[in-house]
């Protein structure tokens, strides 16, 4: 009988007679509230959930953090946790978007004790997408800076550059006839970036920030402006973009790539890049920032994940779709190792340095290091706009995912009062967002981006998922919330996830948080060293985050009645209306919660109205037996 059920859930057959009303139009968006909007395609989900995780730690980051960390043999440790953290935490978040469709304020009806969670993930979110704009602003310069016959940091001699100086092509005629100290020059691309585009000479420290950089000033009104136009219309405009933006990379990708390894010298990069180190598998710090790099590239506590997934309906295939986004994003990061340090294998042997001593990440490795490649190519301008164009395109994902999180969360809250008026909020929040981000653009706005780079999404982001994990298997119920996944996708989490989700994703979460508090180490950049109350602030970004999870508390506590026990017992139970947002979805034990219903029986009740059995509800029957025979047992 098992294997007849199972044969049953897997390939649903729903008889003509027996067809609910609301399945009879076929439309992609029936299932989906009409005034809160939804996906108007079905692959505008998938591309955006690739949009959002590649991004641009995939390049900058991923293939320094692999050759530091034991070359091939980090690729281990990153499957590992990949399938511990990423996949599992990965599936719960969409799980809950789209059984909800709700945001990342409003899905907190599953326990409104733990709202601050929510509260948290906004205040992370906000903050990240003012400093994540201003990277995006700079993408934008270079890009601009790339539509001429002669790159401006190809050569030194111009006003910003200093006696330091030294052009690439001195080192490689090699026939001066004074020695050359390499160690102490300067490439012209450093000192384009340091003294032209960020013109930091101009600002003493973080306490200092001197004037606005009007150009730079003018690309970050830009980013913002296409941000805006991309989100006018919420996912259905943003959810077209991302056809273009999440798909173009990949092409400029592979063009990077066979370019980069028909260089010369490039296969002693792409060896230094992957030659395993087995003996770095023994060290915690390797099995720590391979658990990092899955951490911040799936972009997992960040609200995004859910947002989108509530804007599906609510059948949905999300267990599929999480592995095709999950492996595509791993595949997709390898690949730019292979694309980076081809070319700084190529580079290191023009300049007879080792690879090691021109290969870095972040943004010394996008403004300094691969631009400086760039001009050593023949048609060197070409190579540069297709390597920002890139950028721009991985960047700009990213940010629609962070805006739609923050417009979603609010007009989920006040959707009487916002989700009429959704393009005149979302203007308003990037307004907001581009003036608080104007610091960002002075001489020392470098300094500033970098505080907000280590605190803002660090140890904070990691509690909100920890408490996020805990709340759902702990709180709400293992038992609970597999039955909400077997109603909506038609079978229940395996035994991996769910021993992920209650045991190995929240432990190596916690080994994860515990790590970087034991390793903190103040901000840097370069040589210049944060003053002390700098560091406080940027604690305080940090700790924030996590005191809204204990004033949201104290708030949902106030709102009950009771003792206190009884108060904590009440704000932790789903609220009555928690559940599928659609009525005809709401079937099995949450049709009991819909407004009017008085039934003893209420799926009979949900059958008459709909005017029959579907697949879906055949499993919500399932589900209601289940809980019959569970209580039978209690009681025994």
């Amino acid at each position: 009988m098992k294997n007849i059920r199972q044969q049953h859930l897997r390939k649903p057959v729903t008889p003509e007679l027996l067809v609910s009303p609301s399945s009879q139009d076929g439309d992609l968006g029936s299932e989906c509230p009409e005034d809160r909007g939804n996906w108007t395609g079905r692959l505008d989900f998938l591309l955006s959930c690739i949009g959002y995780c590649v991004g641009l730690g995939n390049v900058w980051r991923f293939p320094y953090r692999a050759y530091t960390n034991g070359g091939g043999a980090f690729l281990v440790p990153y499957f590992i946790m990949l399938a511990i953290c990423g996949i599992p935490i990965f599936f719960m978040e969409l799980s809950l978007g789209q059984f909800s469709s709700l945001g990342p304020l409003a899905v907190w009806k599953i326990s409104p004790l733990f709202k601050g969670v929510g509260m948290g993930t906004i205040l992370i979110v906000s903050l990240v997408a003012i400093y994540y704009n201003m990277i995006i602003a700079y993408v934008l310069f270079y890009l601009f800076a790339s539509l001429t016959s002669d790159l401006p940091w190809q050569h030194c001699g111009n006003w910003w550059n200093t006696d330091l100086c030294l052009d690439h092509h001195v080192i490689k005629a090699g026939n001066t006839t004074f020695p050359v100290n390499i160690s102490n020059t300067v490439s012209p691309s450093e000192e384009y970036w340091s003294r032209y585009v960020l013109h930091i000479q101009g600002s003493s420290g973080i306490g200092d920030p001197g004037r606005i950089r009007w150009n730079l000033c003018l690309c970050l009104l830009l980013s913002w402006t296409i941000v805006y136009l991309c989100i006018l219309k919420g996912v259905k405009s943003s959810g077209k973009v991302v056809y273009f933006t999440a798909t173009f990379p990949y092409l400029i990708l592979v063009m990077l790539l066979i370019r980069g390894v028909t260089l010369e010298g490039a296969w002693k990069g792409i060896r230094f890049y992957l030659t395993p180190q087995f003996d770095h598998l023994l060290s915690s710090k390797v099995w720590i920032e391979a658990a990092l790099q899955i951490f911040y590239s799936l972009g997992v506590g960040f609200g995004g994940l859910l947002t989108f997934a509530s804007y599906n309906t609510f059948h949905q295939n999300i267990y599929r779709d999480t592995f095709i986004v999950t492996l595509g994003n791993a595949i997709t990061s390898i690949l730019a190792g292979f694309a980076i340090f081809s070319v700084l294998g190529y580079m290191s042997q023009e300049l007879g340095v080792p690879v090691n001593q021109v290969a870095k990440a972040g943004p010394g490795l996008a403004f300094v290091v691969y631009p400086q490649a760039m001009t050593m190519l023949p048609l060197s301008p070409f190579w540069s706009f297709l390597f920002f164009f890139m950028l721009l395109t991985l960047g700009l994902d990213s940010q629609f995912a962070f805006m739609e999180t923050i417009v979603t969360a609010v007009t989920d809250e006040f959707p009487y009062y916002l989700r009429p008026k959704k393009a005149s909020f979302s203007a308003v929040i990037c307004i907001a967002l581009f003036l608080m981000g104007l610091i960002l653009t002075t001489e020392g706005g470098m300094y500033w981006l970098v505080l907000l780079d280590d605190y803002s999404a660090g140890f904070g982001l990691m509690v909100v998922v920890i408490t996020t994990c805990l709340v759902v298997t702990r709180v709400y119920g293992m038992k609970r919330f597999c039955r909400d996944v077997h109603m909506m996708l038609g079978f229940k989490p395996g035994p991996y996830f769910r021993a992920c989700w209650m045991v190995l994703s929240p432990a190596a979460m916690m080994a994860l948080l515990v790590y970087n508090i034991i390793k903190y180490q103040p901000s840097e950049y370069g040589s210049y060293r944060f003053p002390a109350w700098a560091e406080v602030l940027g604690i305080l970004m940090g700790v924030l985050s996590c005191l809204m999870i204990p004033v949201g508390m104290v708030v949902a506590v106030l709102r009950e009645e009771g003792t206190l026990w009884e108060r904590v017992q009440q704000a932790s139970r789903p609220t009555m209306d928690w559940g599928p947002s659609l009525e005809e979805n709401r079937t099995g034990m949450y049709v009991a919660s819909l407004a009017g219903s008085q039934s003893p029986k209420p799926l009979m009740v949900h059958m008459r109205k709909y005017g029959g059995i579907t697949s879906y509800e055949n499993t919500a029957i399932e589900v209601d037996r289940e809980m019959e025979e569970e209580e039978e047992e209690s009681m025994m």
